[in-house]
């Protein structure tokens, strides 16, 4: 099986206790997390032979973020340390009706300053088969957008299979450049698009209409935009897109499409209900799905382990998903009462 390697940005994540408002009590409980290692970690844990790429600085706060990405089997060794400071986002969770909320304090960070050339993409690469991104680290700065488009073509060079999540983060592209100025050159090196609607809309420009206030979203739409998106963007070969039809902040129907080009899967639909943790659940699908085209015998069975593992990120606290592939095999089959395992 090839090595995966992904690349972004880490950061620390400070949160209150349970559902409390911003300090609400003096209390902010300290964890790590990241879209594109919470990739590597998922990955790991499945078994595969991962590396993490990141520009970390060489500090006290440096060497615990790389110690607990060592812990879940993650291969640390072509991280970059250099920079003043490691990036912070502070996350307050929602409950009921009230929305959660993220607040991001990452300018200066160490990847935001990083830029091409920082990383020796030849001696990161050697060797793997899956390089992964996501549309998060073009966003933070203009150079390190430069390095992300470094990334992507030293390994299409070295004819690596690319995946991407276009992740459009709102809040993060404020340096001069839209989403789809950076993003439509990033995709022309990548093989795997994974996004939600409003992704394709803002991330690539693509978009077409689709009802996500009915209360139950409609697969037939999410094929259209699937297919819109790959005749736009012709290097693409294929595109996940996640469901997620939100009730409130702790119930949400949960679903995913894949298009190969050739061919249209849906995936089973899981009604999820007192969520724990939604961030992260979205990199976990991009990881379910990575494992799942390189590891099962068809993109169907790809797609239902891919929705099957985010289902499931959603009952962990933090960014990282603490899963087994025994664990998610299992709800594939139909294990999904929650009874206790003796």
């Amino acid at each position: 099986m090839p090595r995966f390697v992904t690349f972004g940005e880490i950061m620390l994540r400070l949160k209150p206790p349970g559902a409390e408002r911003f300090f609400q009590s003096p209390l902010l409980e300290a964890s790590f997390g990241g879209g594109e290692a919470n990739v590597a970690t998922a990955l790991a844990r499945f078994g595969c032979e991962t590396s993490y790429v990141s520009v970390i600085p060489a500090n006290a706060i440096g060497d615990a973020c790389v110690g607990e990405l060592r812990k879940h089997g993650i291969d640390v060794s072509r991280i970059v340390r250099k920079g003043a400071r490691l990036g912070i986002y502070f996350i307050e969770a929602g409950a009921n009706q009230r929305p959660s909320v993220v607040i991001y304090d990452r300018a200066g960070a160490a990847i935001a300053e990083a830029r091409p050339g920082d990383i020796d993409w030849a001696a990161v690469l050697a060797d793997a088969g899956w390089f992964h991104i996501t549309g998060i680290t073009p966003a933070i700065s203009q150079s390190a957008a430069d390095l992300s488009l470094e990334s992507v073509q030293a390994a299409k060079q070295k004819g690596l299979t690319v995946s991407c999540d276009l992740n459009y983060r709102k809040n993060l592209w404020k340096y001069g450049k839209s989403a789809p100025d950076v993003m439509t050159e990033l995709v022309k090196y990548v093989d795997v698009a994974i996004a939600n609607e409003e992704d394709c809309q803002k991330a690539l420009g693509v978009s077409v209409p689709v009802d996500v206030e009915s209360g139950r979203l409609d697969p037939a739409q999410y094929r259209t935009l699937a297919e819109k998106v790959l005749s736009t963007h012709v290097r693409l070969k294929s595109i996940a897109i996640t469901l997620r039809e939100s009730r409130s902040a702790d119930e949400n129907g949960w679903s995913g499409v894949l298009h190969t080009g050739k061919e249209f899967f849906v995936s089973r639909r899981y009604e999820i209900c007192d969520i724990v943790d939604r961030v992260g659940t979205g990199d976990t699908f991009a990881a379910g799905l990575i494992y799942g085209l390189t590891h099962l015998p068809s993109p169907q069975e790809a797609l239902e382990f891919a929705v099957a593992a985010s289902c499931l990120k959603h009952s962990i606290p933090g960014d990282l998903p603490l899963l087994s592939v025994s664990e998610v095999k299992a709800l594939m089959g139909g294990s999904g009462s929650g009874r206790v395992q003796r």
